[in-house]
């Protein structure tokens, strides 16, 4: 067994893809409308889906916020040079809201930035020193 893809639902999705490839780096990897159900899919991630965890974002027509709910607490992003991926990423206007630092009560650096429908991103220094998470 393998976690295959988690979904959220997105606002605008086209928004959205472009957050995730533009500003996070990954990849489109396939899209999908369901004229019946009036939604529409988009799969993006880091690496081909037999390989890969990926993220299904998924647009129901007209539905254009959600309310996140007390119980989704984040998804996270591994990373190589946090402080430039966080610098990067405000200069394009997205959400840093909790700056590169240590953990509390640990020493590996994380940041938090919001994707445009809210959701929390942690992004995690990875290193040599530091090869696995939290």
């Amino acid at each position: 067994m393998r976690l295959l893809h988690t979904m959220l639902r997105v606002g605008d999705l086209q928004r959205s893809i472009q957050f995730y490839t533009e500003l996070l780096g990954m990849k489109l990897l396939r899209t999908a409308d369901n004229e019946e159900y009036k939604y529409s899919l988009a799969f993006v991630g880091y690496g081909d889906e037999a390989d890969h965890s990926v993220l299904e974002l998924t647009y129901n027509w007209g539905v254009t916020e959600y309310e996140h709910g007390g119980a989704f607490g984040h998804i996270a992003i591994g990373v190589s040079d946090i402080y430039q991926v966080c610098e990067q990423l405000e200069q394009a206007g997205a959400d840093v809201y909790r700056k590169p630092g240590p953990v509390k009560g640990g020493k590996t650096i994380i940041a938090f930035v919001r994707d445009p429908d809210g959701y929390a991103i942690e992004l995690i220094e990875r290193s040599a020193a530091n090869p696995g998470d939290l």
